[in-house]
């Protein structure tokens, strides 16, 4: 059996914080991000479908402030996306917008929120 690139080796944290996988440059498929090595595809990074690694999280959250997102008090949603970025869901594509809708409010205010946690 092959060693397994470096590159890959290397990039296996981002991977799982990112809830994707990461395949050698035999299984890429034409949706995965191909990772070149000297100009050589050595494998890719196969993300999460849209939502799949987003969803867990925010159920999560929601059973641990007790309730839909949507329908807490803002001190709550700002626990609330705290709580998620520690987990970090804002790694994921699109995350800001699908948070924003289960909380009811605009990217922006997610944003704010963000903004104001990490100073």
């Amino acid at each position: 059996m092959p060693a397994r690139h470096p590159l890959l080796t290397a990039l296996e944290p981002v991977a799982a914080a990112l809830g994707a996988t990461l395949v050698g440059r035999t299984r890429v498929r034409a949706d995965d991000i191909p990772l070149e090595w000297e100009g050589e595809v050595v494998g890719g990074l196969r993300l999460p479908e849209r939502g799949a690694g987003l969803a867990p999280l925010i159920e999560e959250v929601e059973a641990e402030v007790g309730g839909p997102l949507a329908t807490l008090s803002r001190e709550d949603k700002q626990r609330a996306v705290a709580l998620l970025d520690e987990r970090g869901a804002f790694a994921f594509r699109r995350s800001v917008e699908d948070v924003a809708d289960s909380l009811g409010v605009s990217r922006f205010t997610v944003y704010n929120y963000l903004n104001a946690r990490r100073g």
